[in-house]
C-alpha cells in the first residue's frame, strides 16, 4: 500500500513537472526594442540633439537590425503609433510596401512641421523595413496619448517649496541630457539602442518618475503621484492591446516603442508569465 502511494506521488509530481515544463515550452517569445525617437520631437522634460538616422552609416545598421529581426520570424510588430490611428498607419504601410512611401511623403509633408517625423521615425525607419522583410501584413499602433503636463508636476513642486526635489530633478534633467547627447557624437546606432536596452538603462528612465516626479507636491497634492499614475496608465493600456491583438497561433512578436515604455512592458510581462523574453543583444 505504501509502494503504491509513494508511486503515485511521484507519477504526480512528474506530470506537475512536465506541465510546466511543457507551458514554459510554449510560451509565445517577444522581442523587446527599446529606443531613443528618432525624429527627435523634442517633447519629453529631457532635450536632446538629433542624430541622423538617414546618413549612410545608421541606414546599414537599421538593414542589418531588421534582417535580425526578420530572422527572428515575428508574426505581429507593435509600435508607439496612436492606436485610434490605425487607419493611417497601414495606408502608409501599404505604400511603404508598394515602394511609393517616399514619394507621397515628399509631395504631402516636404513644407510641413511632420515632414522629419515622417521621414526619420523609427516607425517607419525600423518598423516598416523589418514588417516588409518579414512580409507582415500589418504594423500595430498600439499608443494611448494621455495628459501628462510636467509644468503642473513643477507648479506643485515650487507651490510646496520643495526646493530640494526640484534641484535633484533639474540635476537629473540636466545631467541626463549631457550623457545623452555625448552619447549621440560618439556612439553608433546599434550601440545606441543596445546601450538603451540595458537594465541599467531601463531602471534608470522607470526609477525617475518613482524616485522624483512621485513625491512632487505638498501632502494635500498629490500632482506628482497622478502623473505617475497616468504614465503607468498609458503602458498598460498599451500592453493591454497587446495581449488583445497577440493570438494563440502566433509564436513571436516585436514591441518597438520608446525606451521608457520598454521598462514597464516588461515588468508587466514578468508578471504576467504568458511571454518569454527575447533581447535585442541576443539576436544582433
Amino acid at each position: 500500500m505504501m509502494m503504491k502511494t509513494t508511486t503515485t506521488i511521484l507519477f504526480t509530481i512528474l506530470c506537475v513537472s512536465l506541465f510546466q515544463f511543457t507551458a514554459s515550452a510554449q510560451k509565445q517569445e517577444v522581442l523587446l526594442i527599446g529606443t531613443f525617437h528618432f525624429a527627435n520631437p523634442n517633447l519629453d522634460a529631457i532635450k536632446t540633439e538629433r542624430f541622423d538616422v538617414l546618413a549612410a552609416k545608421p541606414q546599414q545598421e537599421l538593414e542589418n537590425i531588421a534582417e535580425k529581426i526578420k530572422a527572428f520570424n515575428p508574426d505581429q510588430i507593435f509600435v508607439e503609433w496612436p492606436e485610434n490611428k490605425q487607419a493611417g498607419l497601414d495606408s502608409l504601410y501599404q505604400m511603404y510596401k508598394a515602394g511609393t512611401y517616399n514619394q507621397y511623403v515628399n509631395t504631402k509633408y516636404q513644407h510641413t512641421k511632420q515632414f522629419a517625423s515622417f521621414k526619420e521615425d523609427e516607425t517607419f525607419q525600423l518598423a516598416f523595413r523589418a514588417g516588409k522583410k518579414a512580409n507582415l501584413k500589418t504594423i500595430y499602433g498600439i499608443d494611448y496619448n494621455i495628459d501628462m503636463p510636467f509644468d503642473t508636476v513643477m507648479n506643485a513642486i515650487q507651490s510646496a517649496k520643495q526646493t530640494q526635489l526640484k534641484n535633484e530633478i533639474d540635476s537629473v534633467i540636466q545631467t541626463n541630457g549631457a550623457t545623452t547627447n555625448h552619447k549621440r557624437k560618439t556612439m553608433g546606432l546599434t550601440d545606441l539602442i543596445l546601450d538603451l536596452n540595458t537594465e541599467a538603462s531601463r531602471n534608470q528612465n522607470a526609477g525617475f518618475y518613482l524616485q522624483s516626479i512621485n513625491r512632487a507636491g505638498s501632502r494635500e497634492n498629490f500632482a506628482g503621484a497622478y502623473s505617475v499614475s497616468e504614465w503607468y496608465r498609458r503602458n498598460l493600456y498599451m500592453y493591454a492591446l497587446v495581449q488583445k491583438i497577440t493570438q494563440p497561433a502566433d509564436k513571436r512578436i516585436v514591441i518597438l516603442l520608446g525606451a521608457g515604455h520598454i521598462s514597464l512592458i516588461k515588468q508587466f510581462i514578468a508578471l504576467e508569465n504568458r511571454f518569454k523574453i527575447v533581447e535585442l543583444k541576443d539576436i544582433l
